[in-house]
């Protein structure tokens, strides 16, 4: 993979301020678990390799088992997701799709779940790895290109 534009050369003050409001989400209400989840299902969506790469790094970092990993692509059949972390995924999806207006069902299903504070927390969190995601596939970084500068050779992962 060839990078087309390098955002931190060209737009420097930009990448700075995304990556201090990724930085203030990740410590917010949802906590690292529920947060690593919803970032690799959107980027799973996106098919944004890079950021599907160093979501499940980070997901391992954070303790995540290995066998949930697998299963976010199939959290509706999955047995090990809790209501709160399937409403999340179910949230995830539909923010992250965005092709028609999100039911109210929808909303008042997740709402069961999640607090107003953690469903503006998980909103705000799917907005941010979206657009991580559109940055990353109109100008695609190698997967695993940058775990060391980003400490994800931690995850023990190759």
């Amino acid at each position: 993979m060839n990078p087309r534009i390098n955002y931190n050369l060209h737009s420097p003050e930009l990448i700075k301020k995304l990556f201090e409001l990724s930085q203030l989400s990740s410590q917010g209400a949802l906590g690292p678990t529920l947060t690593d989840l919803v970032h690799i299902r959107a980027s799973q969506l996106n098919g944004c390799a890079f950021c599907l790469d160093m979501h499940v790094k980070e997901a391992r970092i954070h303790g995540e088992r290995e066998l949930r990993l697998y299963h976010i692509s199939i959290w509706r059949e999955s047995p090990l997701f809790s209501d709160k972390e399937r409403a999340a995924l179910e949230w995830t999806e539909a923010v992250t799709r965005l092709s028609a207006p999100i039911p109210d069902d929808l909303y008042e299903h997740a709402r069961l779940h999640l607090s107003e504070k953690e469903m503006a927390e998980l909103t705000f969190a799917i907005g941010i790895i979206n657009f991580w995601n559109r940055l990353n596939i109109s100008s695609p970084t190698t997967p695993g290109s940058l775990d060391a500068v980003l400490g994800l050779t931690r995850a023990g992962l190759k």
